[in-house]
């Protein structure tokens, strides 16, 4: 999705901001918070309707995260024998795509242009899932790069992150200084 199309609202954005900071609330509850601490005022139904749509359009996603410590996290990085690119890359992209154990696949301007977070249980799981990868996908790489992550201190996003949004718009500033 492109930033550049995303036109969300201050209001919607603060209820967005509202959700990340009760991800547990009912939207009866919701709805007061969202009364109590920017002014807003709708009623559970309408603050449900929202968020649906907002989900429907991409805005945000509902995802359940695992504590932490039930899996050991990796970032991989790779980059790739260009000569084998053309024929190989959609197939790769879409098992990575695919894969339970990819948290999260991005791109990145660097020497490695692919980049994950992966999850397994135990190294020997991640090993012969390195190896596996290894096996069908090595001619598309050049480099590979393999960092264990062993402690994740934090892996969640703010509601604060919201606040660069609102302060965008002059209606996002009365939400910001209805909060204060």
């Amino acid at each position: 999705m492109n930033n550049d199309s995303l036109d969300v609202s201050p209001r919607d954005i603060t209820i967005l901001k509202a959700r990340v900071d009760n991800p547990t609330a009912s939207t009866r509850e919701l709805s007061d918070v969202l009364e109590e601490n920017y002014g807003i005022s709708l009623s559970h139904n309408r603050v449900n309707e929202i968020l649906r749509t907002l989900s429907e359009e991409g805005i945000f996603r509902k995802t359940i995260l695992p504590n932490k410590d039930i899996f050991r996290h990796y970032l991989f990085r790779l980059s790739f024998d260009f000569s084998e690119f053309a024929e190989n890359w959609q197939e790769c992209y879409e098992v990575l795509l695919n894969d339970p154990h990819i948290l999260m696949f991005f791109t990145a301007d660097s020497g490695y242009q692919w980049h994950m977070l992966a999850q397994f249980r135990t190294d020997d799981r991640m090993e012969r899932w390195v190896h596996d990868f290894f096996v069908e996908y090595g001619v598309l790489i050049s480099h590979f790069h393999n960092t264990m992550l062993h402690s994740v201190h934090k892996f969640k996003t703010e509601a604060a992150i919201f606040d660069n949004v609102l302060a965008e718009t002059e209606e996002g500033r009365r939400y910001l200084e209805y909060e204060s």
